[in-house]
């Protein structure tokens, strides 16, 4: 009885590791690679699965979500010899998990070292300028050079994206020098600017005024002229009117120069009718 009893619960155990052996759960989002006899046999898809207990066995679990791939920092050379610094992320997706894990030794690892050679392809033909301000470009190249080639492994590429795209820390101190320049450049040729524009206008000034106290010398010439004009014709023979107008304009000059300070003493003459005639060039006396 004892060996009978040892005997059942052997096989009894022999049985749950055959069922256990032979059905597969594969859960939603992944599938497993099965082998038989170590040769690829088929691809299991999400669900229950019945496989060959002891024949076949899983061999790899491959998601068939999205993947996100990091692409670390790298130095790029321009075709200008500036040196920049690029990284990027990359989505894919594996359809063809049996290429997947046949077709190369570490998707994973082949496809970070694919994107960056390429990367530092593309942007070494470009400009530092254009480099910076093309990501939607070096994405598309990129995206384009690397689809093919993932495609032999089962895997998509859904997308790239660029996520930095800045010079070196050398680099940018020279870019920040010549910024620096380029402003001190046009500050001084915005002075420079100003002071012509200022000479300008204090130059045009002058001139102005210029022109402006000649029409007024011109106005008050032609003002005397007309004065002149009118009391010679009111004075006719009568020189007291203008006697006595110039006696005025010499009294009022003899008291501008009493008050001057080099000025010490003012002698009036006694006869001043008399010294006016003289300055009139007439000794007579008036009719």
């Amino acid at each position: 009885m004892t060996g009978m009893l040892v005997f059942v619960l052997v096989l009894l155990f022999l049985v749950v590791m055959t069922i256990f052996l032979g059905v597969r759960i594969v859960p939603q989002g992944y599938k497993h690679v099965v082998q038989r006899l170590g040769k690829f046999n088929k691809t299991l898809p999400p669900g229950l699965n019945i496989i060959i207990p002891y024949i076949d066995s899983v061999a790899y679990k491959v998601t068939t979500k999205d993947i996100v791939m990091d692409i670390p920092s790298q130095e790029v050379i321009t075709r200008d010899n500036a040196v920049i610094i690029v990284n990027a992320v990359a989505y894919i997706n594996i359809v063809s998990p049996e290429k997947a894990v046949y077709g190369v030794v570490d998707f994973n690892i082949a496809i970070q070292n694919l994107v960056q050679t390429s990367l530092r392809s593309i942007v070494g033909e470009m400009d530092l300028d254009d480099a910076l301000a093309s990501r939607d470009m070096i994405k598309a190249k990129l995206k384009a050079a690397i689809s093919d080639d993932i495609s032999d492994w089962g895997i998509t590429l859904k997308t790239v994206e660029i996520q930095d795209i800045n010079p070196s820390k050398t680099m940018q101190k020279a870019m920040e020098e010549q910024a620096a320049a380029e402003r001190a450049r046009r500050a001084t040729v915005t002075r420079a600017e100003g002071e012509k524009s200022a000479a300008i206008l204090e130059a045009d000034g002058r001139l102005e005024a210029s022109k402006r106290d000649a029409q007024a010398k011109v106005v008050l010439a032609e003002a005397s002229q007309r004065a002149i004009q009118k009391v010679t014709e009111a004075i006719q023979q009568n020189e007291m009117p203008v006697v006595f107008l110039l006696g005025e304009r010499y009294i009022e000059a003899m008291r501008e120069l009493a008050t001057s300070a080099n000025a010490k003493t003012v002698v009036f003459p006694a006869d001043l009718p008399n010294a006016i005639r003289g300055i009139m060039g007439n000794t007579g006396k008036p009719g």
